[in-house]
């Protein structure tokens, strides 16, 4: 298991880990904002947030008077349905944990379900574009794969909003689910988000979480077992850019046996007020015999005036496991790195790409389709190429 740094402490001034606390979020799951308190910005949960920034989401002052365009694309077979707040699946996967997701929740007028059948295997991605087209928005958003199917999950966010949605992933028993997530929005846009998946008996899920744009982005993924054998792989990759804040915050609850889960997340800052924030929550409960964990989070600061808080926790109520533990580190771009290539013939700027696409490159590996692994590569080196330092 990774060193722990006691609460408070810094290294080099870009991170802060504290030490391991109830992984249990602040208030119990609900569907009803009013059983959450406001936030006001020095609960744990809200702590690194800065609250003037999420334009009322999370008091109740921002009203419902903008647009979100959502398009799916999805091959044959697939059911794509626009469904009122009545329909059994909404909420299926678990509560809102937090006031925002809870207004979201309370809020949204329709939904969009995604449905692959039963023992269906996909040889294509369903193809989500959700473009915000201004002012405030709340959504839902279903993903519902059969037992023993398979399917891969695109969901693009691109445009201006200001955005407080929930996404289900329902996956049936022996299915395979893999979704990537991308965050591409405008600089003016503010997303929130609970990605919540239920995992059923021997069912594999994979998240790749992709985030760039936006002035705020805060995403909130969780896991939860709904039987046995079930498998979660957690990804994500981000860079951070002048005075943007993003923060991923996630949550895997084992409290079922003999389930397993790996997390890992990257990321890259540069610029004067760059702000990122990773939470890696894993509580396994004492009826979750078997568990098999791991979480990870890497951190590259590329620019004077970028901040990282990385916060791995870990709580076991159970010592029959197969194993468990976290690590977190961050670390400045080294110009011994630069040397070395230069010293090789390689142009200063051409080096500075290779280290970071090097840096990223196995998570954009995870995500399995070469056109969007070559666009996620050329935004990072566009992002370079405009680097303040």
């Amino acid at each position: 298991m990774a060193e722990t740094i006691p609460a408070g402490s810094t290294t080099d001034g870009v991170i802060q880990v504290g030490q391991p606390t109830d992984a249990r979020v602040s208030a119990p799951a609900s569907y009803d904002v009013a059983d959450f308190p406001v936030p006001h910005g020095r609960e744990e949960d809200w702590r690194f947030t800065p609250l003037e920034r999420l334009r009322g989401l999370h008091d109740g002052t921002a009203v419902a008077d903008g647009g979100v365009k959502v398009e799916v694309t999805a091959p044959e077979g697939v059911t794509v349905e626009t469904v009122g707040r009545d329909d059994a699946r909404l909420g299926k996967a678990g509560k809102p944990v937090d006031r925002v997701a809870a207004q979201a929740y309370s809020s949204f007028e329709k939904a969009s379900v995604v449905s692959v059948p039963k023992e269906t295997v996909l040889t294509e991605p369903v193809r989500i574009a959700v473009h915000g087209e201004g002012g405030t928005a709340f959504g839902h958003q279903v993903i519902e794969v059969g037992a023993f199917a398979e399917a891969v999950v695109v969901i693009d966010h691109t445009g201006d909003a200001t955005v407080a949605a929930n996404v289900e992933y329902l996956i049936g028993d022996g299915a395979k689910l893999t979704v990537v997530s991308v965050q591409d929005w405008d600089d003016t846009a503010v997303h929130v988000g609970q990605h919540t998946a239920l995992v059923g008996r021997d069912a594999t899920f994979k998240s790749v979480v992709v985030t760039f744009g936006g002035d705020l982005v805060r995403l909130h993924p969780r896991v939860v077992y709904g039987a046995p054998g079930g498998e979660a792989e957690l990804y994500g990759l981000y860079f951070t850019d002048n005075g943007q804040h993003q923060e991923h915050r996630l949550f895997i609850d084992h409290d079922t046996p003999h389930c397993r889960s790996n997390v890992a997340y990257k990321g890259a800052l540069q610029g004067q007020e760059a702000h990122a924030v990773w939470i890696g929550d894993v509580l396994i409960r004492a009826a979750a015999e078997g568990t098999d964990t791991y979480e990870l989070n890497r951190n590259l600061v590329l620019t004077d005036g970028a901040r990282v808080d990385s916060v791995p926790n870990l709580e076991i109520e159970t010592g029959e496991i197969v194993g468990a533990g976290h690590a977190s580190a961050t670390g400045r771009f080294e110009d011994e790195q630069l040397f070395y290539l230069m010293a090789r013939g390689i142009p200063a700027d051409e080096a500075r790409r290779l280290v970071v696409r090097g840096f990223f490159a196995e998570l954009v590996q995870q995500i399995g389709l070469p056109e969007l692994e070559e666009r996620l590569i050329a935004k990072i080196e566009a992002e370079l190429e405009a680097s303040v330092g």
